[in-house]
């Protein structure tokens, strides 16, 4: 499928998946063997077969992605946050103090690891035979994920020098008046639960402000008010939830209890059974909504001199495909799994658009030709390693 013409005199470069779920399939079962056969050690190299599998299937203008990654780069960086994350758990067992510090580290490097793997991804990601590129600095990636990491460290210290457990006191002594640490550790979750579209918001300005193919390089053009309200939306319906929930396990508890009858074992199945299928309608409302949301708001606030994103996903679709997923997993004890993320993907790639303001091939020579000059850059994207991000 070629380009066509819109009628603001753009030229939409049309996005398809072309990919099966019986191809995906054979992958995906190949994949989970040998990665619990080499106790995850084969990760990596299945990440890399399933990476190229989607890329090749996904056609931008009627030409195919391509990824070029190496496994065995991909696999040192996995070891690296594997040991990284091992001695921060080796700390915590050691000391509360040695958990802080070996977090601390790792807080520290996290934004360098997190940018090596945006350029190392975008680098190893063709079309029509050029290389896509991540053009964030390293400086920007520490800017974007400092508050989160201050946040974190934050509650952290609090923890650590918090009051611990009183011991036991008679029935009449008086309680512990609150210090202004009790109220810090107190209230630290629920602004980090405040904070975290912010957090959201500043590394997607990150990703998205940094894409480029040749010169042409995005920008995102998306305020932060946005992410609030998608959250807002979505804490809306979890408090519903939450509240149905709630009131059925009190009717339900408060017959048992008018009724003198005691919760034997068919009326516990009964109990988690129920809260199960809460729990699947919320996977099945919830988050496809909040996926659609922010996929629409995302790339269509993303744009580059020359191309201009357009999302178009819709919830209903996105719930109905949820629900179908869900039930077929669960049917096939999860074989329908690859099926699903092939469904899924090709739901959501085929609801973007993509608009140039020049002609396509006008576009691609003009991005061939920055292209080359970028190559330099691109083979020290290479040398880089992703590590799951």
């Amino acid at each position: 499928m070629t380009a066509d013409s819109t009628a603001s005199g753009e030229h939409r470069l049309p996005v398809r998946f072309v990919g099966s779920g019986s191809e995906y399939f054979r992958i995906w079962i190949v994949n989970l063997l040998l990665t619990l056969v080499t106790l995850g050690i084969y990760y990596p190299y299945a990440k890399v077969r399933r990476l190229r599998y989607f890329h090749g299937a996904t056609e931008l203008g009627g030409h195919p992605l391509s990824f070029h990654g190496d496994p065995h780069k991909m696999l040192r960086g996995y070891l690296l946050v594997g040991l990284l994350f091992l001695a921060y758990g080796a700390a915590g067992h050691f000391s509360p103090a040695a958990g802080v510090v070996a977090f601390v580290i790792i807080a520290g490097v996290w934004p360098a690891l997190w940018h090596s793997s945006l350029r190392f991804r975008l680098a190893n990601t063709g079309w029509r035979g050029m290389r896509l590129q991540f053009k964030g600095t390293r400086g920007d990636a520490y800017a974007a994920l400092a508050p989160g990491i201050a946040a974190a460290l934050l509650m952290l210290g609090a923890g650590l020098l918090g009051p611990t457990a009183p011991d036991e006191a008679s029935a009449g002594s008086p309680r512990p008046e609150m210090t202004l640490l009790n109220w810090v550790t107190l209230l630290l979750p629920l602004l980090m639960v405040f904070a975290a579209p912010a957090l959201l918001w500043l590394m997607r300005r990150y990703q998205q402000n940094h894409l480029a193919l040749g010169a042409d390089q995005t920008r995102f053009d998306v305020p932060l008010r946005r992410f609030y309200i998608v959250a807002l939306k979505a804490s809306g319906m979890l408090l519903l939830f939450g509240f149905v929930t709630g009131l059925g396990a009190a009717i339900l508890t408060g017959g048992m209890a008018a009724t003198g009858e005691g919760m034997n074992p068919a009326k516990a199945a009964r109990v988690v059974l129920a809260f199960l299928a809460v729990l699947l309608v919320a996977q099945v409302i919830v988050a496809p909504y909040v996926v659609t949301l922010l996929q629409n708001l995302v790339w269509s606030g993303t744009r580059s001199p020359n191309l201009r994103f357009e999302s178009a996903l819709r919830v209903r679709q996105m719930m109905g495909l949820s629900l179908r997923n869900w039930l077929l997993i669960i049917v096939t004890l999860g074989l329908y799994y690859p099926f699903a993320t092939v469904a899924t993907a090709r739901l959501r790639l085929q609801a973007v658009r993509v608009n140039s303001a020049v002609d396509p091939e006008t576009l691609y020579g003009s991005a061939e030709r920055g292209h080359e000059s970028a190559a330099g850059d691109a083979a020290g994207d290479v040398a880089g390693f992703d590590i799951g991000l």
